[in-house]
């Protein structure tokens, strides 16, 4: 650990916490641009969403936190990887193969992971997307793929045919409807 008096002109934690919530556009705008020149010439992305929970359920009739107004309140959501219900927000973000994060959002618990790909339009296009069960909507596919060239890869539901195709680029599996359906 390094003593308080080696460091001169150390800052209190809350001016530290002032100062970094002032210079968010900044570092967001430095993130963004950043990301965008990495990402550049990336075909392959994953989506995907986490929970940020803020509190157990067995508390979350009491909480308090961020209820200012209907906007930003949290909500209780579900997680179907863990298997449990949270309250608190969700973390949508898309990232490249390479590890570069693009896009990145954070919603009500309670919104579904498809409804994150509406967003995501407006940021990306001509790509290869690939998320989770979560993501399943021929719809969603249907519009990303015409509007904005997005071809979104995800696993089929056991009560579909599908063929399997290999990608020649990085060996990942896609799952599609036959063709004479």
């Amino acid at each position: 650990m390094i003593p308080k008096d080696s460091i001169s002109n150390l800052l209190e934690r809350s001016q530290f916490n002032k100062r970094r919530r002032k210079l968010f556009p900044l570092t967001e705008l430095i993130r963004t641009t950043l990301s965008r020149s990495f990402l550049e010439f990336e075909d392959y992305f994953v989506v995907d969403s986490m929970p940020l929970e803020i509190c157990k359920m067995a508390r979350y009739k009491r909480a308090k936190i961020c209820k200012e107004t209907f906007e930003t309140a949290p909500e209780k959501g579900y997680c179907a990887s863990q298997n449990t219900w949270f309250y608190g927000y969700k973390l949508h973000g898309i990232c490249s193969m390479t590890g570069v994060f693009g896009p990145v959002e954070i919603t009500k618990a309670n919104v579904l992971d498809i409804a994150y790909l509406k967003e995501v339009r407006s940021q990306l296009s001509d790509i290869v997307l690939l998320g989770d069960r979560g993501y399943i909507s021929n719809q969603q596919q249907l519009d990303l793929f015409e509007s904005v060239n997005i071809k979104l890869g995800t696993p089929m539901r056991s009560n579909r045919a599908a063929t399997v195709r290999k990608t020649t680029k990085s060996k990942l599996l896609f799952l599609e409807k036959p063709e004479n359906e």
